[in-house]
């Protein structure tokens, strides 16, 4: 699998009022997290013809994190797209390395041009697979 990460350390807009990580910075984070990892792997052709927009969003909150604690995200992408769309793998782990947020997100391909829907090219999908 390649993994992809990045650390996260909320500042006091991300907190909530019990204190810790707001559910919407999560899904910030995931959303953060997957375009870095889009604009790291991905040629400039693809990022300059290809959006991604997300149409689902399943996520497991088993843990959060205060203000100034630092989580490291990871995400994968463990099967091969289904025509315009795949799914992403995400889980935040905090200090002692457990997963305290995990997440399956499914994202489609857009052709910047046209707007629409597109099949994911192989070329594409051999970069973010294992």
């Amino acid at each position: 699998m390649k993994f992809f990460t990045l650390p996260f350390t909320p500042t006091s807009a991300d907190i909530d009022e019990l204190g810790h990580v707001n559910n919407a910075v999560w899904v910030r984070w995931i959303q953060d997290m997957a375009t870095a990892h889009w604009n790291a792997l991905a040629d400039r052709a693809h990022i300059a013809a290809y959006i991604w927009v997300v149409t689902r969003h399943e996520i497991d909150y088993r843990g959060n994190i205060g203000l100034g604690e630092q989580v490291i995200g990871r995400t994968w992408i463990s099967d091969p797209p289904k025509g315009a769309q795949f799914d992403r793998n995400v889980e935040f782990l905090d200090a002692r390395g457990k997963a305290i947020v995990r997440a399956k997100t499914r994202w489609a391909m857009i052709d910047k041009a046209s707007g629409r829907l597109v099949r994911v090219p192989a070329d594409l999908t051999a970069i973010f697979l294992a």
